[in-house]
């Protein structure tokens, strides 16, 4: 039975901007078909690192699938995770680590330890019982629960890479945190009991978790009240939404967005302005310091790199263009998000 949170979400009441806004993003998140399990939670103790190719592993979960999702709960301690460029995102207890792709990816703790593969740690699939993996030198120590998704909508669709191949959400107090930590709650207490299974925890549980977390990981995208789920089914508006996804460095035009796409520049233009509510240049300015965002916030990249990585040839530029958009310079956003996260993290 589908759990009854979804019936005893509050309706909206108001027709506003804003009420219409959330009322989009809801119904897009609550009409996405996914299906997954919590398939194993670990124990992890300084020093410890492992490395992870989810795809491997996509045909196990799902026969057929060539995508996967993948997410890991942190439920306590704190640890790193990397994707292919090796730039490390921190993550604490009660954090989410999300890989939409199901990409390779590292994991690893505040000591330096050489990374082993997941597999080497797990007994071959398929698994009877929730998988428990130990793993470290047995020191402090850090428990994740992770969980995989697959679906087929356009929001996972690896060619398009609407979302990060890595990113870390810190949910804010409120019932989706509630939700994670009932998420916590209810795996360790499957794993440890010892229950019997048609695989890994087989319920809804982890589409609620992927949701929740999503909701709260797009509220900070460009402007998601306007269409931007809408428009990753736009036939014209997403190739190019791919490409600057994919891209944002790159020196775009419109005319060279628009000859990428293979549609006319003014059609293009009129459908960004349409959907999106903006031009096409202002969605990818938009897009760039939401990109910036997730770097300052969970990496250790200097500001300057940042830029480059969002397609500002000088740190100056990309500084005047981030207080702009955001009130204040980089490195002081990054200092104050650093500084509120220490007073609000657990103890």
């Amino acid at each position: 039975m589908r759990p009854s949170m979804r019936a005893e979400k509050p309706q909206l009441t108001r027709r506003n901007a804003s009420g219409c806004a959330a009322g989009l993003l809801d119904a897009t998140l609550d009409q996405l078909r996914l299906e997954g399990a919590l398939f194993f939670r670990s124990e992890l103790t300084e020093a410890f690192a492992f490395e992870s190719t989810p795809l491997a592993l996509a045909d196990t979960f799902h026969p057929g699938a060539q995508r996967l999702i993948l997410f890991h709960i942190v439920a306590d301690g704190s640890c790193w995770v990397a994707g292919e460029d090796g730039e490390r995102h921190w993550a604490t207890e009660g954090d989410v680590i999300v890989l939409p792709y199901g990409d390779r990816h590292t994991i690893g703790g505040e000591s330096p330890a050489d990374a082993v593969p997941i597999l080497t740690l797990l007994d071959p699939p398929p698994w009877d019982d929730m998988p428990f993996l130990r793993h470290g030198g047995g020191g402090p120590r850090t428990e994740l629960v992770c969980g995989y998704l697959y679906s087929e909508d356009p929001l996972f669709d690896p060619t398009m890479r609407a979302l990060p191949p890595v990113f870390v959400v810190h949910l804010p107090a409120g019932a989706g945190r509630r939700w994670i930590e009932a998420s916590i709650a209810y795996a360790l207490e499957h794993s440890a009991a010892g229950q019997r299974a048609s695989g890994p925890v087989t319920t809804r549980l982890p589409e609620l978790v992927l949701i929740e977390v999503l909701r709260a990981h797009l509220a900070t995208a460009p402007r998601l009240d306007d269409g931007w789920l809408v428009a990753l089914r736009d036939p014209v508006l997403a190739p190019a939404l791919s490409l600057l996804h994919s891209s944002p460095e790159r020196k775009w035009t419109v005319t060279d967005l628009a000859g990428r796409a293979a549609v006319s520049r003014s059609l293009l233009d009129e459908r960004f302005r349409e959907v999106l509510g903006r031009s096409p240049i202002r969605y990818l300015t938009e897009w760039r310091m939401h990109v910036a965002e997730e770097l300052l916030a969970t990496t250790d990249i200097g500001v300057a790199a940042i830029a480059r990585r969002v397609g500002y040839d000088s740190e100056e530029a990309f500084s005047r263009a981030f207080k702009r958009a955001r009130g204040r310079p980089p490195s002081h956003w990054r200092a104050e998000r650093s500084t509120r996260g220490a007073r609000q993290a657990p103890r």
